[in-house]
């Protein structure tokens, strides 16, 4: 894993109708799998200028949330810090369909990008019901232009459920937004689950529903999943991911 920004929010946007006196961290991060001569990268992090995520950010949720993203967080630094060239990742994986994931698009002229059918119809090209998130808050322009268009035959759209590689298989959960998917990896540890279908542990050991929440009916189903399939499951907004997986290293 590789942190690629962090701010504080009001606790009840992790914790559903919770700890409302409370604030909580954070921490997005960035995923890296590789094995059998392959490396497939989960979300690309915040686009390089910040500032305008950042002030609505501040002015949606508080004073306190300020946005953070020092250099070493950005993946043209971290990616080639662990030893990983981004021409040469093969897939890229966008869940969910945000300016936090879909930021740096143009890093990886190689990859196909990788997102669920389901979040790409109802998030960005026909979307059936008014979303808090306008597009240009999903993706940029150019990135969302360049996928229609001279990038196209890159970008793939996934089933429900998807295995894309052996040991590599994606499945819609929802929850937070339409275009959320989990990544079940067969790893020697057992099977890992990185999803932000629950941005904090608590979601799923506390079975606490997420706050920023589209359907609760789906997170409690994906926690149900989580608990019943994963050996190990990666929310992807912990800054705990660090306490239980020192360096970052999952397995």
């Amino acid at each position: 894993m590789l942190r690629t920004g962090e701010v504080e929010v009001p606790a009840p946007e992790v914790y559903w109708m919770s700890r409302f006196e409370e604030w909580t961290t954070l921490q997005f991060q960035m995923g890296v799998i590789q094995g059998n001569g392959r490396t497939l990268v989960l979300n690309t992090g915040f686009p390089e200028d910040i500032s305008a995520l950042a002030a609505g950010w501040k002015q949606a949720l508080g004073e306190r949330a300020v946005l953070r993203r020092p250099d070493e967080y950005k993946p043209r630094l971290a990616l080639p810090g662990i030893g990983v060239d981004p021409n040469q990742v093969d897939h890229v994986f966008l869940s969910p369909i945000q300016l936090y994931a879909t930021g740096n698009l143009d890093l990886f002229p190689n990859a196909r990008f990788v997102v669920s059918r389901r979040g790409w119809i109802d998030d960005i090209i026909a979307p059936t019901y008014p979303h808090h998130v306008p597009r240009d808050g999903c993706i940029s322009d150019e990135h969302f232009f360049a996928l229609l268009g001279p990038w196209r035959d890159r970008l793939l759209l996934l089933d429900d459920v998807h295995e894309l590689l052996p040991g590599i298989t994606c499945r819609w959960v929802g929850v937070h937004h339409r275009s959320s998917f989990a990544v079940e990896v067969a790893t020697a540890k057992g099977k890992v689950i990185l999803s932000d279908c629950a941005f904090h542990y608590g979601n799923i050991e506390g079975n606490c529903p997420l706050g920023i929440a589209e359907s609760i009916i789906e997170a409690h189903a994906a926690y149900d999943h989580v608990r019943a399939q994963a050996a190990i499951f990666v929310p992807l907004y912990d800054p705990e991911v660090w306490n239980r997986h020192p360096n970052g290293v999952i397995a």
